[in-house]
Formats: C-alpha cells, sequence, structure tokens
C-alpha cells in the first residue's frame, strides 16, 4: 500500500487539490443562493432583468 501511494503521490496530490477546490467552489455557490434568498438565477429579485416575470422560487 505504501509503495502505491509513494509512486502515485503527486496524482494523488492533484486530485485532493482539485476535489478542495470543487469544494470550495460548490461552498461558494451555495453561500451565494442563500444569500440572493433562493432565486433561480441566483442574482436577487432587485437586480434580475426578469423580476416582472420570475415567481422567486428556486429551481
Amino acid at each position: 500500500m505504501l509503495s502505491f501511494i509513494l509512486a502515485n503521490f503527486g496524482t494523488i496530490l492533484v486530485g485532493l487539490v482539485l476535489l478542495g477546490v470543487v469544494a470550495l467552489i460548490v461552498r461558494k455557490i451555495a453561500r451565494d443562493r442563500k444569500k440572493s434568498g433562493g432565486a433561480g438565477c441566483g442574482c436577487g429579485c432587485s437586480d434580475c432583468g426578469e423580476a416582472e416575470t420570475c415567481d422567486g422560487q428556486s429551481e
């Protein structure tokens, strides 16, 4: 097992870094949606060009 980890250390490290970046992106998107009140577009109703036709429900 240790030989596998040592032989693939670079790949494992890059994979963990990418996983961390994806986790941060998902966290940011979730916080932005929560902050905007869950509107479908994520920009908030006051800044939305479709505010007149939007029912304000999340997709």
